[in-house]
């Protein structure tokens, strides 16, 4: 995602109420019993989020750290796996057509991730990776404003992420061998802090959430079109929950879905912190946690059906 914007629609981003329920399916590249013993490398794609970007607890300037999701979720997979070797690509700004061609706004060694992803899927065909991938949030990046919601740019992000996510998603199948498992996410809404500037911006912030819904709506279809289990970060941030109020300072009460806007990401933070759309470092360990649970209820489903292969 794009550094440092307020009021910028980054899609819809993140998030989690940790280990609470979300439907796994079959990984991407296999059956379930090829899944069932323990990675042996973690590979993770994706946005900023992916990247773990965060702005300077000081300068507000924005920066990859090792606190993203994918550093969490890395370390909660080692201690069940514990030499799991784990290689981050994700890339600050990185739309769905960068990913597939090319141009990412944040430098990196490699032309384009997809080409770095298959090259690594390709060198490992016969181990067990996991991969994880989060994108699309920046094809819509800009279209919302405190002044309203450009539906054109949004049509036109939409158009793109149905266009190239398929193309991503095969490529990666193509590459990965048959242990490869691949796991998507949706993403929370950090526009629902307009709230807090007051009644007259309610409006807006619901409009927020029913594109929100929309853009869930598009990955989750594509992800399991492609048989790829989907972490529910939208539904975990609890993002189209306008009820109850809670208490958000001990002046101020709030919808759930701004309190947990405020709560994991930088939005609601003072200058030059905030306003910042990226999570916090509570945040992406709700993402991991997101991630973690369809990951080991996938392992589990899969333990019975390998047993019962192996059975004469």
């Amino acid at each position: 995602m794009r550094h440092r914007r307020f009021i910028v629609f980054t899609g819809v981003l993140m998030a989690v109420l940790a280990f609470a329920g979300s439907a796994a399916v079959a990984g991407t590249a296999g059956s379930g019993s090829e899944h069932s013993g323990r990675y042996e490398y973690y590979l993770a794609l994706g946005d900023s989020l992916a990247a773990g970007w965060q702005p300077n607890p000081v300068t507000g300037v924005g920066h990859i750290t090792s606190q993203g999701y994918t550093n969490d979720l890395a370390a909660q997979l080692r201690s069940r796996d514990r030499d799991l070797k784990y290689t981050d690509l994700g890339c600050p700004g990185e739309t769905t057509t960068t990913m597939l061609k090319g141009g990412c706004p944040f430098p990196e060694k490699y032309r384009s991730q997809i080409a770095a992803a298959t090259a690594f899927l390709k060198a490992h065909r016969g181990a067990r990776v996991l991969v994880t991938i989060d994108i699309g949030a920046n094809n819509i990046d800009g279209c919302l404003n405190g002044s309203g919601i450009d539906l054109h740019c949004v049509a036109a992000g939409f158009k793109a992420i149905r266009a190239d996510l398929p193309k991503i998603l095969a490529q990666l199948r193509a590459a990965g061998g048959r242990r490869t498992s691949v796991y998507g996410m949706t993403y929370y809404d950090p526009f629902l802090a307009v709230w807090l500037f007051g009644s007259a911006y309610h409006p807006l912030a619901r409009q927020s959430v029913k594109l929100a819904g929309q853009f869930s709506g598009i990955l989750d279809t594509i992800y399991r079109g492609f048989h790829v289990p989907v972490a529910d970060v939208s539904g975990r941030f609890r993002t189209d929950h306008f009820t109850p109020l809670v208490q958000l300072t001990p002046k101020e009460r709030v919808p759930l879905n701004v309190a947990r806007i405020c709560q994991w990401t930088w939005m609601c933070a003072p200058a030059p912190v905030g306003p910042n759309i990226h999570a916090n470092a509570a945040g992406y360990r709700q993402i991991a946690c997101a991630f973690a649970e369809v990951i080991f209820e996938a392992r589990s489903a899969a333990r019975p059906a390998a047993a019962a292969a192996a059975r004469p």
